[in-house]
């Protein structure tokens, strides 16, 4: 993960200072890239404490395709009790966003919707719309023809961004397999280096492992471009926190009672021997 603190280092000390969305103000570069190879261990941030079990459970949540805050706490910690919050939560409530909301905890046409559910425009006399399980094609794609140039699911719907409650960050990614090692590129528009970037990347990886277990594969890279990658103003001293810790060898990951990985939960998905620095509390901009 050294790669991914020099980044930090790197929008630190290069990066421009702007106004943003949030009004929080970050640092920010544009156009920069990181690259793990999946075979030599799992890409879990050493330097500050990740929080694994939320990763996946986000992840099965978005492969599940659904859109309720609420089945995401199920899935992280058993339970609906609204008490239990996410990574989502914050959105869900959001004010600009509850008067668009179908039910109490709905994001709206989110991340793991676009995924199981895309709508595809069809025309027989009247305009409707087909559901198109992107994920499912993906891996049958990737069964069928491995070399192809087409293995892609993308989040980014420009039709119905205004039909969620956060436009996607990380919105496409390409899949690639040579010598039955598969490889994932992800493109993320906008990359919070302190809170997001370290689940993005265990992430990505976890998909990446996931599906090449699906299709009897082994693991290549992953490749995480960035548009925007910023640091927010009010991480600048965390960040400086994390520069300062060395950081740990890396682990690996069980997947071995996965079954199949529309079925997997969340502690099918281990992480063996990882060990850390604590955590590093900041706030998440909304």
């Amino acid at each position: 993960m050294k790669n991914y603190l020099k980044l930090m280092s790197k929008v630190m000390s290069e990066g421009t200072a702007s106004e943003d969305r949030t009004s929080t103000g970050t640092i920010s570069l544009f156009g920069e890239q990181l690259r793990f190879d999946l075979d030599s261990g799992f890409p879990a941030v050493t330097s500050k404490r990740l929080a694994w079990r939320a990763v996946v459970a986000e992840l099965l949540w978005f492969i599940e395709g659904s859109s309720d805050e609420r089945r995401l706490a199920e899935i992280q910690y058993g339970s609906r009790d609204p008490a239990k919050k996410t990574i989502w939560t914050a959105n869900a409530d959001a004010d600009y966003w509850k008067s668009k909301a179908l039910f109490p905890g709905d994001l709206g046409r989110v991340y793991g919707v676009q995924w199981r559910d895309w709508h595809s425009p069809s025309f027989s006399g009247t305009y409707s719309f087909t559901s198109t399980d992107q994920l499912k094609n993906l891996i049958a794609g990737l069964k069928a023809d491995p070399t192809g140039r087409r293995h892609i699911l993308s989040a980014w719907n420009p039709g119905e961004l205004s039909q969620m409650a956060l436009p996607p960050c990380h919105m496409f990614a390409q899949f690639y397999i040579r010598n039955n090692r598969l490889s994932c590129q992800m493109y993320q528009r906008s990359a919070d280096l302190f809170l997001g970037v370290p689940f993005n990347i265990a992430s990505y990886a976890l998909l990446t492992h996931l599906i090449a277990k699906e299709i009897r594969a082994d693991v290549g890279e992953l490749i995480l471009t960035f548009g925007d990658v910023h640091v927010y103003a009010n991480h600048i001293e965390q960040c400086k926190q994390q520069l300062e810790r060395p950081v740990m060898p890396l682990c690996e990951l069980d997947i071995s009672d996965v079954h199949s990985i529309y079925t997997a939960s969340v502690d099918d998905c281990r992480l063996i021997s990882y060990v850390s620095h604590p955590a590093i509390a900041a706030p998440m901009a909304v």
